[in-house]
This record gives structure tokens, C-alpha cells and sequence, in this order.
């Protein structure tokens, strides 16, 4: 069988995908790419999650991308039109024609003989091999084929259904139904008030709170602006100023968390009344940005919980019973429905093998470069956004560096970029977070460096300087398969 040779092949079709295919089609217009898909459709997790009330937890003029415009009125918007979205950019842009569906990729081969990549495929049934000189995994950071769903006592004898949200059932009606909703992360905070309009009574059952703020769905200065500017322009204002006002608060909420989290806690008093109590249901045990924080548009989980129509439990399961759940102080909990929004599992590129020169690598072992590459791994990058911020940002800088990494191998004559770290850069974790999805999974990620290019910051404006303006050669080694080494330009 013949085995198809590209310049380039990025694994994933889904957000960070498309815009890895758009800068090659834009900056490298000589590279000859594939997208690989393993799905039989594109938007990664815009098509795979389907429960009620899917939508960003970011604003869309940060989560779109830098060179298309959002252009609908909601600024938090729902999944379909972020899905719509998507397809329309790869329409636009002609990168449709680039994507092979169906096609997982299940291992990568480096060889240092040839500096190519050799990926197994396999597809329709049948295992396939092609074969590249740069390879970029846009594969996002979770298992899509399994979530994180603890073993709770007394679960087979629940009568009702139970469901994750991850693998939502299109015949799923909760129209009249008692439901509880496990968990107070981004994914329950969506469920409740969505299926609050339609269930009998929907609880929100966790184990410890969460920060939760809200902000208007649709951002009235924004949709101002683009009805007085042009769109390119009026975009580029309101990105710009989401950016900036996102790292402004982010910063202050690290250096003066006790500040933050009173006003935080006073805008959820605001909402729930002064006779709700937030010290228990909604004042976690960590500081603002421990965790992620989760958005809430135009307060919807608070009107639920203030209606009646949604409530709030605190506490840990004890066993799950017939017709509910008992939690460990006594408190039962009638249920017909119960929603395990217990989080994700993390995974690095899907957990698959790859080798450099027959040796498997553990990316434990590796540190990693500028948020994107790992040491001693040559011509390989991987698209990891932000957790304080959109992860569009990082995926945006993320592929417009490949760009101007591979031009700078074209121009040197090189075929081979490997980051190289010195002794002297000490392993730090690779993110700094309290979640629990995070720490159930940094033991199989990369580390972090205590300084850079492999320091993450977390910032969008340091790595736009440093990506888009910084040198290529830092902690970089450029060569040719005869192993000989340049750093010259």
C-alpha cells in the first residue's frame, strides 16, 4: 500500500484544528497538510457534547478566532452556533477540502534517518500509515471516549436513569422529572438552569462549592461598536479590550485574593438575597483562580435557585438508594434522574504511543516549551490553551509560532527543530491548579520549567510577545537527518 507524505499533518479537527490548518493555508502556503480526524465530523467538542444548554464558558470575541469575526449577538453563546461557527470557518477558508474523517490516529514514529514522522491510521476498518515532517496534535486534553464517574455505593440499584454528560442520550426527556445534578464545575452550572425550565425540581448536589459569577449574555458595548465600525475593526477592538480586562482581574484576584473573593461572594449575595446561605453553598475552601472560575450568562443559575425551580446541596454521597440519593450526613435526596457531572479525564494526545528512533517517550519525563513543544521531541507541537482564559488564544499564538518555526527551517535549510533543556532548568508541575480532573492527571503530563521558554505563564500578553516577536533559537536545536547541528540563521 501506498503511504501518503505530507509536509505537515495536524491530528484534530476540531477549534484548535481548523486554525492550525488556517495559518498553514495563510503562512505556509507551499506546505502540503492533511487534517485527520478520528470522529465522522469536525468541531471536536462543540459536536461530541450535546447535553442541555452546551455553551462557552468564555466570551466568543476571545473563544473565535483572531482573523473571523463573531458576528451573532450573543457574546456567551450556546453550542450550535459556536459548531456553526466552526463549519462556516472551514467552509470559508476552503479547509474543508484538507480533512479526512474517520481516521484515528493511534500511533507516531519519529526517524532521526529520514527526520519524518510515520503515524499508524486507522480507518474504515483498516490500518493506514502516512508520513510527515512536522507533526501538530490539536487533540484537546480529555478522554472523548470515557469521563471521570467515581464508583458510587448502591449505584445498580438506582430504578431511575442515570447519565454523564459527556455521552448525553438523544432520547433523554426529563419533562416532569425529579433531577440531580452531581457536581458544581462548568458542566453542572450549564445543566441546572437549562433543565430546571422543564424537570419537576433539579438539585445541585456538591461536595464543595465553587466560584461562580455571572455576566450578560449579550455585551452591549460590543454589538454597539460593531454596528458603528466595520466588523475586522470592531472585533479587533472588542477582543482586544476582553483580553486586557480579563488579565487585569485575573492579576488582581492573584495578588489580592481576599479582596476578590468578598466582592465575588457579594455579587452571589446580590443575586440569591441576603437570607441564602453562601458561606455553605457557594464560598469554596480555596482562593479566586485555585479553579477555574465558572461564567454564569445573565445570572440564569441564581433566577433557577431563587424560583424554586433549582436548589443547592452540600455535602458528600453516602450511597445512592431506589429512588434517590443518601448523602453521608443523612439527608436523602428523591431522584428519577441523576446526572454524573463528576468532570472530564484528562489525557495527553489521546494517550497514544510515540516513539523518537523506536524508543517510546514518556512525556512525564519531558519538559515542557513554550506551552506547545517537549524536550528532545523533535517536530512535534500541541495546542493547549489557557486555563485563566480562552483557549483560542493560546491556540491562535500556538499555530502562528509553527508557522514561523517552519519558516525559519525552510529558510536554514533544516528538517529537524528539537527544544533542548539545559541541567540548569529545575521540573516544576505542569499546571498550578486545585481541580480535581487537574491533579487525577499531571502525573502523566509534562512538567513545566522554572524558567523560560520553559516557564507558562499563563498570559496571554507575554506569550504574544514572546511568540509572536521572540527568537526561534532559544533552547532550540536545528538540524538535518546527518545529525548536523545549526543555530546559525
Amino acid at each position: 500500500m501506498q503511504v501518503e507524505t505530507f509536509d505537515v499533518i495536524v491530528v484534530g479537527a476540531g477549534i484548535s484544528g481548523i486554525g492550525s490548518a488556517y495559518h498553514l493555508m495563510s503562512q505556509c502556503p507551499a506546505k502540503r497538510f492533511v487534517v485527520l480526524e478520528g470522529r465522522a465530523r469536525k468541531g471536536g467538542t462543540w459536536d461530541l457534547f450535546r447535553y442541555p444548554g452546551i455553551r462557552s464558558d468564555s466570551d466568543m470575541f476571545t473563544l473565535g478566532y483572531s482573523f473571523k469575526p463573531w458576528t451573532e449577538a450573543k457574546a456567551i453563546a450556546d453550542g450550535p452556533s459556536i459548531l456553526r461557527y466552526l463549519e462556516e470557518t472551514a467552509r470559508e477558508h476552503g479547509i474543508e477540502e484538507h480533512i479526512r474523517y474517520n481516521h484515528r490516529v493511534v500511533a507516531a514514529d519519529w526517524s532521526s534517518d529520514d527526520a519524518m514522522w510515520t503515524l499508524t491510521i486507522e480507518a474504515d476498518g483498516q490500518t493506514r500509515r502516512m508520513r510527515c515532517n512536522f507533526l501538530h496534535m490539536c487533540t484537546g486534553y480529555y478522554n472523548y471516549e470515557r469521563g471521570h464517574a467515581p464508583d458510587f455505593a448502591g449505584r445498580e440499584q438506582f430504578a431511575g436513569r442515570i447519565v454523564h454528560p459527556q455521552f448525553w442520550p438523544e432520547d433523554m426527556d426529563y419533562s416532569g422529572k425529579r433531577v440531580v445534578v452531581i457536581g458544581s464545575g462548568a458542566t453542572a452550572v450549564t445543566l441546572v438552569p437549562e433543565m430546571a425550565k422543564r424537570a419537576a425540581h433539579v438539585v445541585m448536589l456538591q461536595r464543595s462549592p465553587t466560584y461562580v459569577v455571572s455576566r450578560p449574555g449579550e455585551d452591549g458595548f460590543a454589538n454597539a461598536l460593531r454596528r458603528a465600525l466595520p466588523s475586522k475593526l470592531a472585533y479587533g477592538l472588542i477582543r482586544w479590550r476582553n483580553v486586557l480586562l480579563q488579565q487585569f482581574f485575573y492579576r488582581q484576584a492573584r495578588r489580592h485574593p481576599e479582596k476578590a473573593k468578598e466582592r465575588l461572594l457579594g455579587w452571589v449575595r446580590e443575586h440569591l438575597g441576603p437570607d441564602y446561605d453562601v458561606d455553605r453553598h457557594f464560598t469554596p475552601r480555596y482562593n479566586p483562580w485555585d479553579q477555574r472560575l465558572c461564567l454564569v450568562p445573565d445570572a440564569d443559575l441564581f433566577e433557577a435557585i431563587r424560583s424554586g425551580a433549582a436548589s443547592v446541596e452540600t455535602g458528600h454521597v453516602d450511597r445512592f438508594l431506589d429512588d434517590g440519593i443518601r448523602l453521608t450526613d443523612g439527608t436523602e435526596i428523591a431522584a428519577d434522574i441523576i446526572v454524573t457531572a463528576t468532570g472530564l479525564e484528562l489525557q495527553l494526545m489521546g494517550d497514544m504511543p510515540v516513539r523518537v528512533d523506536g524508543k517510546r517517550v514518556d512525556f512525564a519525563q519531558t519538559l515542557n516549551y513554550k506551552g506547545m513543544m517537549f524536550s528532545d521531541v523533535p517536530n512535534l507541537a500541541y495546542s493547549f490553551g489557557y486555563t485563566n482564559a480562552s483557549w483560542t488564544l493560546k491556540a491562535d499564538l500556538t499555530c502562528a509560532y509553527l508557522c514561523r518555526l517552519l519558516q525559519t527551517m525552510d529558510r536554514r535549510g533544516m528538517r529537524k527543530a528539537t527544544p533542548r533543556a539545559s541541567s540548569e532548568t529545575a521540573a516544576e508541575p505542569f499546571l498550578d491548579f486545585t481541580s480535581g480532573y487537574v491533579r487525577r492527571a499531571m502525573e502523566r503530563f509534562p512538567k513545566q520549567g522554572s524558567k523560560a521558554p520553559w516557564k507558562l505563564h499563563q498570559s496571554y500578553l507575554r506569550d504574544l510577545m514572546v511568540l509572536k516577536y521572540g527568537s526561534v533559537d532559544d533552547d532550540m536545536e536545528f538540524s538535518n537527518p546527518d545529525s548536523t547541528v545549526s543555530r546559525a540563521a
